[in-house]
């Protein structure tokens, strides 16, 4: 099992690390975002709010779609093969989330590409809390069921092949 208190690097010959990290992401970014709203509310669309604004929009625009193809791709896809019943039904809960967290976001998107124009948003904060919240729950139920039966049941081999798919899919593309 995973040492949470290990504070090394991790790199995608760990995979399984390299996901959990990518929580620790999701849940700055998610948690950044009622905050953000919070900020607007207090001050108004100042440069600090610009500044969270882009770096939110960086993160849920390139890196969390990454993370859904990571798990959707490789882990769920390797897992759906090997579970059955409940642990099943809750891996293909939280791929549907994925979607629908994904549609929840571009709705968010469209509100900080408005601010970060110039042309006004209203970032409701109760809203932002519970996009936020919603995301970090999903993250949680991923790492206390899905990761834990991944450590068990996907062989050191598949976890290689993983990490370098995880890898390539970070590869700018040639043309």
């Amino acid at each position: 099992m995973r040492d949470p208190f290990n504070t090394e690097a991790v790199g995608f010959d760990d995979p399984l690390a390299m996901l959990h990290a990518c929580h620790e992401r999701v849940r700055h970014y998610a948690g950044l975002l009622p905050r953000l709203a919070a900020h607007v509310t207090e001050h108004g669309v100042d440069a600090q709010a610009v500044e969270a604004a882009r770096a939110i929009l960086r993160y849920f625009d390139v890196a969390a779609p990454l993370h859904h193809a990571d798990e959707d791709d490789d882990l769920f896809a390797l897992l759906a093969g090997r579970l059955q019943g409940e642990p099943l039904r809750v891996l293909r809960e939280l791929q549907v989330e994925h979607d629908v967290l994904g549609v929840q976001w571009q709705h968010w998107r469209g509100l900080l590409m408005s601010l970060i124009q110039g042309h006004g948003a209203v970032l409701n904060e109760v809203s932002a809390m519970a996009f936020a919240q919603q995301y970090i729950a999903h993250a949680d139920r991923e790492e206390t069921h899905v990761y834990p039966w991944a450590e068990t049941l996907v062989r050191p081999d598949e976890l290689v092949k993983m990490g370098r798919r995880m890898a390539a899919r970070r590869m700018p593309a040639t043309d």
